[in-house]
């Protein structure tokens, strides 16, 4: 499996219809073939399948050259696993995407990779927290959004605790933020945590509840 080959499959499944709303809802300007996540979904599964780790870093390096949406979401794809060693070219990989986001979708798959290998190295954290300071919107919602695994664990550890109390330091931050997408992405943060975590949820709401957006602390709030 080569980017040729990767891209013929792409276009084998493009929509030219479901391509121009995808463009619209999106409002990124790059190329849009139309192909549904499902079939994205399968694609990928064989590829992973076929290739290593190696080469399955160097797909996803290629067709995220593209710059095609698509091919984009095809490169997060391909490296979101839980296992896969050794996994630092992967992480690196991703890290470099980060600066590239422009829009939530494909930010949001790639965040779904580098969560993987964030929990794969949980030391990983100390890279993600410098995005925090970031000027670039899209890198300083993507230190919530990789970080999300930590707000499902019914029996987090000690070094999950942490994690997920360090995660909250950021939010409390970006609280005074008023941009939509950072707002947003605390309330995604805090809305899952409640479901396993209520009275940290609780807690943040208290002390910086104040500071957000009505619609972010009702999100936040939502399933308390």
């Amino acid at each position: 499996m080569n980017l040729n080959d990767a891209l013929a499959a792409l276009n084998a499944e493009a929509d030219a219809e479901r391509a121009a709303g995808s463009a619209a809802y999106h409002k990124a300007e790059r190329v849009y073939l139309g192909v549904p996540n499902p079939v994205i979904n399968t694609l990928t599964q064989g590829w992973r399948q076929a290739l290593d780790v190696p080469e399955r870093v160097a797909l996803a390096d290629a067709l995220w050259q593209t710059d095609i949406h698509e091919a984009r979401i095809a490169a997060a794809k391909v490296l979101t696993q839980a296992r896969m060693r050794p996994d630092e070219d992967a992480w690196q990989l991703i890290q470099s995407w980060v600066p590239q986001f422009d829009a939530w979708a494909i930010a949001d798959h790639a965040c779904s990779a580098g969560a993987r290998r964030l929990q794969a190295d949980p030391a990983r954290i100390a890279q993600v927290e410098p995005w925090t300071g970031s000027d670039h919107l899209w890198t300083k919602r993507a230190a919530l959004v990789i970080t999300l695994p930590w707000t499902k664990q019914n029996f987090p550890s000690e070094q999950d605790l942490e994690i997920r109390d360090r995660v909250l330091g950021w939010a409390a931050d970006y609280v005074h933020d008023p941009r939509w997408f950072i707002q947003k992405a605390v309330a995604w943060w805090l809305r899952d945590l409640s479901k396993h975590d209520p009275d940290r949820t609780r807690a943040f709401l208290a002390d910086h509840g104040d500071a957000m957006k009505a619609f972010a602390r009702r999100e936040a709030a939502k399933y308390l």
